[in-house]
């Protein structure tokens, strides 16, 4: 099922929670929206979902207008963060419950329900478990039942909101790389909301990154941290360096000197942005140089904070471990892969 938002604006008492707001989901795809709290993307989740109404443009279901259904009509599969189970109602019993409540016309008979549910039960790997009640699983579990829940009623569009966020770090990875089997085998259009950034460009297909209520990127994980779009982007996904540099002559300079990094555009002033592991270690005038005032282990690397120019301007590059910097020594290095953006 396609999911097409044209031109949504939602606003809470007069606040715009969303400006102006497009995105146009694939069937069949799996979409992270992500951002920081408050940028809006549980709000668009939300509007997907039917839970709001926007206050303006159209949620398009296929060629449907869906944006006055309810989520009922809309055949919604929804999967919280706090895995929302029926705490009086066995595993098989939460897992069925969506059938059991449907219309006596669309209702299937009471022998089809509980194969289908125990289908679910042994596609998120809960065989065994039908019997049990939700506070005698681990959290992990609990949410394959929640997730086995919004399977059952066959949605047209399946919506995770923050759906690990409750969960230990162990966890959360394990079941990252089981929702992605999951997904790959029922091929359900899903949307997931998360502001884990690591998840967002593990899980997705695409990513949909978000700011104060607007989109900033949409793109494969691989577009957006290797092309950000915007000096938000830059800083959100992954980590990341800035210098106040200018354009001058076809290349950039930092307080006048040239960095021998080329680049186009109009003249004036810039922000260099670069991520710490993409630099390269260089003996050349040319280049950036700093000298090393913190430096510390960072999985099998050693992380250096540099002071440029005295220590007006300071950031961190990424060193091999046993590369023998000390507090003080001085390094030259020089972004492979970097970015401008003019200064706002």
């Amino acid at each position: 099922m396609e999911v097409r938002v044209e031109n949504v604006r939602k606003e809470f008492d007069r606040f715009p929670a969303l400006h102006d707001v497009s995105l146009d989901i694939r069937s069949g795809e799996l979409i992270a929206l992500l951002g920081p709290s408050g940028s809006g993307k549980t709000t668009l989740l939300r509007l997907i979902a039917g839970l709001e109404r926007p206050t303006a443009g159209r949620i398009l279901f296929g060629e449907e207008d869906a944006s006055d259904k309810s989520v009922q009509e809309r055949n919604i599969g929804f999967v919280f963060q706090h895995y929302a189970l029926f705490r009086h109602m066995s595993i098989l019993e939460n897992v069925a419950f969506g059938l059991k409540v449907r219309p006596r016309a669309t209702r299937p008979p009471m022998g089809e329900i509980r194969r289908r549910a125990m289908e679910l039960l042994d596609l998120v790997q809960l065989s065994g478990l039908e019997k049990r009640y939700p506070s005698q699983l681990s959290g992990g579990q609990r949410q394959r039942v929640a997730l086995a829940r919004a399977l059952a009623i066959e949605p047209r569009v399946l919506l995770l909101d923050e759906p690990f966020g409750a969960l230990d770090a162990q966890v959360r990875r394990e079941l990252r790389k089981w929702l992605r089997e999951i997904h790959d085998r029922t091929g359900h259009t899903t949307v997931f909301v998360t502001h884990d950034q690591e998840e967002a460009l593990e899980l997705a297909d695409r990513l949909c990154v978000m700011s104060q209520g607007r989109i900033e990127q949409v793109g494969t994980p691989d577009s957006v941290y290797d092309t950000p779009a915007s000096p938000f982007v830059f800083g959100f996904i992954g980590e990341s360096s800035q210098l106040p540099v200018s354009l001058e002559n076809g290349g950039v300079s930092l307080a006048g000197r040239p960095l021998g990094l080329a680049a186009t555009g109009a003249p004036g002033a810039q922000r260099l942005f670069f991520r710490p592991h993409d630099v390269e270690l260089v003996d050349d005038d040319a280049a950036l140089s700093g000298t090393v005032a913190t430096s510390r282990r960072v999985g099998g690397t050693r992380r250096v904070e540099l002071e440029l120019g005295g220590s007006e301007h300071r950031v961190e590059i990424d060193l091999p471990f046993d590369h023998p910097a000390v507090e003080r020594s001085r390094i030259a290095f020089r972004p492979r892969r970097w970015a401008l953006f003019p200064t706002a």
